[in-house]
């Protein structure tokens, strides 16, 4: 099963090619101007040594002088039409890749991004993809050049004197063989030593992200001795690569030298026994040895190949991944307006484990249902089936009377909006990042969501105040400001659907009581699904929902619950107990 898979991936990159033959093409007519500019260089030896050196031809003297210069003025044309037009193709190619790469990674469901690391996903789309490009561009280009002048050197060494190429010729087959050999174990560890530097991006990334928490433990040493066997894991690899590649030419070189040997003393003895002239003979060993350099060099042109390959099949590992959220071939169109959210029957299961089960849940529209209850219990999972950000594992999600499973997943999203415990935001302006989506919006709208999230005060006293850069997920702003972006983000959206998972947990008092106006606005007339672990703050909501081990064990207002002296009553008291500690320590 493997080889049709492989040999179905190495089509597709054909298929890349075939899409820039009109330049592949050009670029063959360079390569074959080169390759017939060395062979003519070859037998021009002859003339220079029997006609000008020894027979003093002045009328060749004054001749070959110009012939020189056409033949490389069409050579230089050549060299330059073949890294031209290869370079395109395989920086077209390139641009390809990376844009199905990228395409692909994106349209994969948030299990994918759990399973992948982000330094990895980071190292297909440049480390991965720029080896392909040497494959095409380099390789490629090198594997035409060489190809087209051992045709051309092989036919002036047979017009020269075929028993000597003969002779030649003998050897060469031999200079394949670790070409292929040593080919194959290059693409072996080529595979591992991206495979590494995949997961030394991936510790990188984590570890520079995580920097605060390292300084604040003082781990610097432990995660310096953790990077220093990645890289040297990853080092071992590559010295494997480097033998491999190393040994090839050796090889080579050795055989070359043997050939070259034999060719000296049959071709000399010949000279002296008068059957063939010394210009002659130039010119046949000097062809030789330029044949035997492209040959040479197809194992480095093999060797590129061999990584190209190994990088393609790992690109094509996430351009060929089965997300398992799909769309049905006519699916439905949710309307905007107000919308009623239900669970019938609801399980869902995350890779073996059961994290939801048998969920009776319906949400009316313009209703605030608070989820509550201890950490991994299943809330976050809940309102994660909404959106599909995941698919149930039994059961289903309506919105209305639609199962959103049957639902266009572009249409069922325009109608939720999102505010998360962390706040995402992009390395853009204030601007763009509430207007992120809603990318039509007019300023003044802008402004107004920014008012209605108590966001305005602060974005006028900075100095650039909407056009201001907020750095890399908004590193220049505290906490809470982060936060009413986020807020004026959803507002400006304007989903009828709201989810707010643990909006106001990371913030300070003074912060929380901002966000809180703020997100009062925000769930104004919206079907809003509350997730906290501080009781105080979803008191207002109309229903509350205690979720445990991944089911829904009460339901009922803030009152009904305490009343009840069940799950509710326990968390609160010990909450309220906390904060009572907390004050006196204060």
């Amino acid at each position: 099963m493997m080889i049709p898979k492989v040999e179905a991936r190495h089509r597709r990159l054909l298929a890349l090619i075939k899409e820039n033959r009109f330049r592949l093409y050009l670029s063959i007519v360079s390569s074959i101007m080169v390759a017939a500019t060395t062979g003519a260089t070859a037998l021009l030896i002859k003339n220079v040594i029997d006609d000008i050196f020894i027979a003093k031809d002045t009328e060749m003297l004054l001749r070959l002088p110009f012939v020189v210069i056409i033949i490389f003025v069409v050579r230089g044309l050549g060299l330059y039409g073949q890294e031209y037009f290869m370079s395109y193709m395989g920086l077209n190619i390139i641009r390809h890749l990376r844009n199905n790469l990228y395409d692909r990674i994106q349209d994969m469901p948030l299990a994918f991004f759990h399973r992948n690391k982000t330094g990895v996903l980071m190292a297909r789309i440049t480390n991965d993809v720029s080896l392909i490009r040497a494959m095409v561009s380099d390789a490629v280009k090198a594997a035409f050049r060489d190809f087209f002048t051992i045709i051309f050197l092989a036919g002036v060494i047979f017009y020269r004197d075929w028993k000597l190429a003969l002779i030649a010729l003998v050897i060469l087959p031999l200079a394949f063989f670790p070409v292929f050999e040593f080919g194959r174990r290059v693409r072996r560890f080529t595979t591992r030593t991206q495979e590494s530097l995949a997961e030394l991006n991936a510790f990188l990334h984590e570890t520079f992200a995580g920097s605060k928490i390292v300084k604040a433990f003082g781990r610097e040493d432990y995660e310096k001795n953790r990077f220093f066997e990645r890289n040297r894991t990853l080092f071992n690899f590559e010295i494997k690569s480097v033998i491999a590649k190393a040994l090839s030419p050796a090889i080579m070189e050795l055989l070359a030298g043997i050939g070259i040997a034999l060719i000296i003393w049959y071709g000399g003895k010949m000279v002296f026994e008068g059957s063939s002239t010394l210009g002659t003979f130039s010119s046949f060993i000097g062809a030789v040895l330029l044949l035997y350099d492209p040959v040479k060099k197809l194992s480095r042109v093999n060797n590129a190949i061999q990584e190209g390959l190994s990088a393609a099949d790992r690109i094509f590992d996430i351009i060929e991944a089965e997300s398992n959220i799909v769309e049905v071939n006519e699916p439905a169109v949710i309307p905007a307006g107000p919308h009623r959210v239900a669970f019938h029957n609801v399980s869902f299961k995350y890779e073996d484990t059961m994290v939801l089960e048998d969920i009776h849940l319906s949400v009316q529209s313009g209703e605030v249902l608070a989820l509550v209850g201890m950490s991994g219990g299943g809330k976050t999972s809940l309102v994660n089936l909404v959106p599909r950000f995941y698919d149930v594992s039994e059961g289903a999600v309506y919105i209305d009377d639609v199962d959103i499973r049957q639902a266009s997943i572009s249409s069922l999203r325009k109608q939720i909006a999102i505010v998360t415990q962390d706040p995402i935001l992009f390395n853009d302006t204030i601007r763009n990042n509430i207007a992120y989506g809603n990318r039509d919006a007019s300023d003044d709208s802008i402004i107004e969501a920014a008012r209605m999230a108590y966001a305005f005060d602060f974005i006028d006293s900075l100095p650039k105040k909407f056009d201001t850069n907020i750095g890399e997920l908004g590193g220049r702003l505290s906490g809470g400001e982060r936060q009413r972006l986020c807020i004026a983000r959803a507002l400006l959206k304007d989903a009828p659907i709201l989810i707010l998972d643990e909006a106001t947990s990371s913030l300070d008092t003074e912060s929380e009581m901002l966000v809180q106006k703020a997100l009062e606005n925000l769930m104004k007339g919206r079907t809003t699904f509350v997730i906290a672990h501080r009781l105080s703050t979803i008191a207002y909501a109309d229903r509350i929902v205690v979720i445990v081990n991944g089911r829904i064990v009460e339901e009922g207002t803030h009152e009904e619950l305490l009343a009840c002296e069940g799950e509710y009553c326990k968390l609160y008291q010990l909450q309220y107990a906390a904060a009572g500690v907390m004050e006196s320590i204060r």
